[in-house]
């Protein structure tokens, strides 16, 4: 949603130089901590709530807080203070996405979907996963899911590109050879 995208950037912006210029913690503990705060917020349950006109801020901004894991640093509150205050809450899994976004261009690194028939770890991920740098040019951020459907080989996705290679994706450009 384009407008959920425009509400979220000066957000995760002005969070993102909080963190940059933080002493109570580097950017990967900030990053873990938005990623998770982004979850809760997506919760249905914490969404109605949100949306509930009847729930003080200060009461949601509590049982907000209370049910992250990791540790909530001043900064952070007053922030989860300031989205609620605003009627902004629903708006942090978007916030989170770009200021991981943010990380990564930082950083020079890139996000990796990894998609494969069969479950892929040690060495041959590994392997994977330094055959893709030096196609793509900079540090990727593996993340690895199961399709049984690809029957064999691995989809892989950075950013906008994909990279298909399975079985089903070249059954389906024979499938089309043939046909056309």
């Amino acid at each position: 949603m384009a407008e959920t995208a425009t509400i979220a950037r000066p957000y995760a912006e002005a969070l993102f130089r909080i963190a940059s210029e933080s002493n109570a913690g580097n950017l990967g503990a900030w990053s873990e901590l938005v990623s998770e705060m982004g979850q809760v917020a997506a919760n249905p349950d914490m969404k109605a709530l949100a949306d509930d006109p009847n729930v003080p801020g200060d009461k949601l901004v509590q049982l907000f807080l209370s049910v992250l894991k990791s540790p909530v640093n001043d900064e952070a509150k007053r922030f989860v203070t300031l989205l609620v205050e605003n009627n902004r809450l629903t708006v942090l899994p978007e916030i989170a996405e770009q200021f991981h976004a943010l990380k990564n261009a930082r950083e020079g690194s890139a996000d990796v979907e990894i998609t494969s028939a069969f479950p892929m770890e040690g060495a041959t991920l590994t392997d994977l996963v330094a055959v893709l740098e030096r196609k793509f040019g900079r540090k990727l951020v593996p993340t690895v899911a199961v399709d049984p459907s690809l029957i064999g080989g691995v989809r892989v996705k950075v950013g906008d590109e994909v990279l298909d290679t399975s079985v089903r994706a070249r059954l389906a450009a024979m499938q089309a050879t043939l046909t056309a």
